[in-house]
C-alpha cells in the first residue's frame, strides 16, 4: 500500500461487573503503521490507567509495520507495569505472528 494511503479506526466495547472486572475489547481495522500508530496510542493508554482487562482485537488489521509491532509492544509494557492491568492481543494475521516470532517477541504479545 502507498505511503499515504494506510487508514486506522477502533470500535470499544465495554463490558464486565464487579465480579468479572472491566473487560474492553478494543476491534482495530486498517493498517497499524507509522502515520496511525498513534491512534491506537491514544485510545489504549487511558483505558490501561484504568486497570482490567484490555482485549486489542486485529482481525481486520491488513498490515503492521515496524512502529506499529513497537506501538503493541510499548503498550503490552505499559499494562505490565501497571500491575492491575492485562493487555492481550486477538486474531493476529500470519505475517504478524511470524513477525513476532523472527523477533522473539511471541510470548509477550501472542494471541
Amino acid at each position: 500500500m502507498p505511503t499515504g494511503q494506510h487508514t486506522f479506526n477502533y470500535e470499544m466495547e465495554k463490558s464486565g461487573d464487579s465480579t468479572t472486572g472491566r473487560v474492553t475489547r478494543v476491534i482495530c481495522h486498517g493498517s497499524l503503521v507509522n502515520q496511525t500508530s498513534g491512534e491506537l496510542k491514544d485510545a489504549v493508554k487511558p483505558l490501561i490507567a484504568d486497570g482490567g482487562r484490555i482485549i486489542l482485537d486485529f482481525a481486520d488489521v491488513s498490515f503492521v509495520d515496524s512502529l506499529g509491532l513497537g506501538t503493541q509492544v510499548g503498550l503490552k509494557i505499559s499494562a505490565i507495569s501497571k500491575g492491575y492491568c492485562t493487555l492481550e492481543f486477538e486474531h493476529l494475521s500470519q505475517r504478524v505472528q511470524e513477525l513476532l516470532r523472527l523477533t522473539k517477541l511471541t510470548e509477550m504479545l501472542g494471541s
